[in-house]
């Protein structure tokens, strides 16, 4: 089977959009998908057909083969390109994976939680788990000091780990954080949105 790249995603997801991201980045020719998750467009017996969990992104390779999971697929977009974001010496590349880890294990529940709950489900602090406030702010702290010395999360340059990571810290806003005093890290998402060509998020709404 032989065609085009395909990726489904929804676009209020930071998880979609950081494939998206990569896929444009790379300046891959690929078709774009919307689905909206809170229509249940993601759970219809067509989608589950591509892929059981009805999850998204997911990505459906120009030979048929199907990918889910955002960072692998950013993994999988790299290495069967040009590799520019994945560095080639193995210390330098395990320390981009290492944000890849960290970003879906100690960031994007919390962040991306409380912004799906707040914004898109319009719950009050009250009806969110009340840990996910001071764990996302323990993440933008660790951001903050490792950017304090460096550009970028995993080097000199940009990387997986930080078109991952930017995804949801640029609207963390939307779930209650306040980025006003986390000056490093509200720099480096002006940076990496400039390399991507990502139109800045306003935090007025």
């Amino acid at each position: 089977m032989s065609g085009k790249l395909i990726i489904y995603g929804d676009p209020i997801s930071g998880n979609c959009l950081k494939t998206k991201w990569t896929a444009d980045y790379l300046g891959l020719d690929y078709d774009w998908i919307a689905l909206d998750i809170r229509k249940g467009e993601t759970r219809t017996d067509a989608f589950l057909a591509i892929n059981p969990f009805g999850q998204v992104p997911t990505a459906v390779l120009a030979d048929g083969r199907t990918l889910t999971q955002s960072n692998a697929i950013m993994v999988y977009l790299v290495e069967a390109n040009d590799g520019a974001l994945l560095p080639r010496d193995p210390y330098d590349r395990a320390l981009v994976f290492k944000w890849l880890f960290w970003e879906q294990n100690s960031h994007e529940p919390y962040i991306a939680g409380r912004r799906f709950r707040k914004a898109y489900l319009g719950h009050e602090d009250a009806k969110i788990d009340a840990e996910w406030l001071p764990r996302g702010e323990a993440a933008l702290e660790l951001m903050e000091r490792t950017l304090q010395g460096t550009d970028y999360l995993a080097g000199d340059r940009l990387t997986l780990a930080d078109i991952a990571l930017v995804a949801y810290t640029r609207v963390a806003h939307e779930g209650g954080f306040d980025l006003s005093s986390f000056l490093f890290v509200r720099a480096w998402v002006a940076r990496v949105e400039k390399v991507l060509s990502i139109d800045p998020v306003s935090e007025a709404g």
